[in-house]
């Protein structure tokens, strides 16, 4: 018994009126053939067809499992589908830009980590080691570097336009403190961050910085103390740096950007303040 033709080689059906087609004849227009070979040939190919239709449904079965489980369908459809102010222009990317900036930062910074030695003595040696010698170590601690940089204009400049378009006001005001939380953060987070190639240049930098939080009211020299590790600068503070730049703050930032996101979702965006509001006609009416 021969198996079924797949569906690409099956002959087309005779019109009325005509014969059927026999083996190596020609029935309108396609060549009927009982060739092994090329039968073996379609049977591979229905295989191969058959297999690559299997593994792209494998992708939308685990989302099915997911979303079953989990039902993360009406919160993502509520987060990614809603309605916008008319008027939205690039100016509202500013958040998303410094959200972008911030998995940079995180990304880069477990791959320095990975050759990072946080002590006095192998510190600045670890940081030459990633620059010469490991592959794209510089290029990895160059955006780095940078990224740190560009998170904290776009994060100024998000604020600014917050600020300027009215977006803090009700029913915003919890979303605007979290806002200035963060950009608390991500000024700590670079404080932090500096010191940890531990040359000259950042060792007294950073000196300066903490006499400089030591200076502030009641709180300061405590401060001052937490981030020293003690009275004087000693083998306990780079590890103490190191540990709130890579532990500590990362993950307070990226639970208040989820509270920040949610409120986002929640409450929407303002629109631009060069625009008004449509005043509804059953008002107008009345005021007339």
């Amino acid at each position: 018994m021969t198996p079924p033709l797949p569906k690409g080689l099956r002959p087309r059906p005779a019109r009325p009126g005509t014969k059927p087609a026999r083996n190596g004849a020609r029935a309108n227009g396609a060549t009927v053939t009982q060739d092994p070979k090329a039968l073996k040939k379609a049977r591979k190919q229905a295989q191969r067809e058959a297999f690559k239709q299997q593994a792209l449904d494998v992708p939308v079965a685990m989302l099915g499992w997911l979303d079953e489980r989990t039902g993360s369908t009406p919160f993502l459809r509520a987060f990614l589908f809603r309605k916008v102010p008319a008027g939205t222009n690039w100016y509202y990317t500013l958040g998303s830009a410094t959200l972008f900036a911030f998995v940079n930062q995180a990304v880069t910074g477990v791959f320095l980590a990975m050759y990072y030695d946080p002590s006095p003595t192998q510190a600045y040696g670890s940081v030459r080691h990633i620059i010469n010698d490991v592959f794209l170590g510089e290029f990895v601690r160059g955006m780095h570097k940078w990224g740190a940089t560009v998170m904290v204009v776009l994060i100024f400049l998000h604020m600014g336009r917050t600020f300027f378009f009215g977006a803090y006001k009700y029913p915003r005001e919890l979303n605007w403190i979290i806002g200035v939380v963060l950009l608390i953060l991500t000024m700590a987070m670079a404080f932090t961050g500096y010191l940890l190639p531990f040359d000259q240049r950042s060792f007294w930098a950073t000196v300066v910085g903490v006499n400089i939080n030591a200076s502030g009211p009641i709180l300061g020299p405590y401060l001052a103390d937490f981030l020293r590790g003690g009275a004087e600068f000693g083998s306990t503070t780079l590890s103490r740096f190191y540990a709130i730049h890579m532990l500590l703050i990362p993950g307070l930032i990226a639970a208040l950007i989820g509270a920040h996101l949610y409120l986002v979702s929640k409450l929407g965006t303002t629109a631009p303040p060069w625009l008004k509001a449509e005043q509804a006609r059953e008002l107008a009416e009345e005021e007339i």
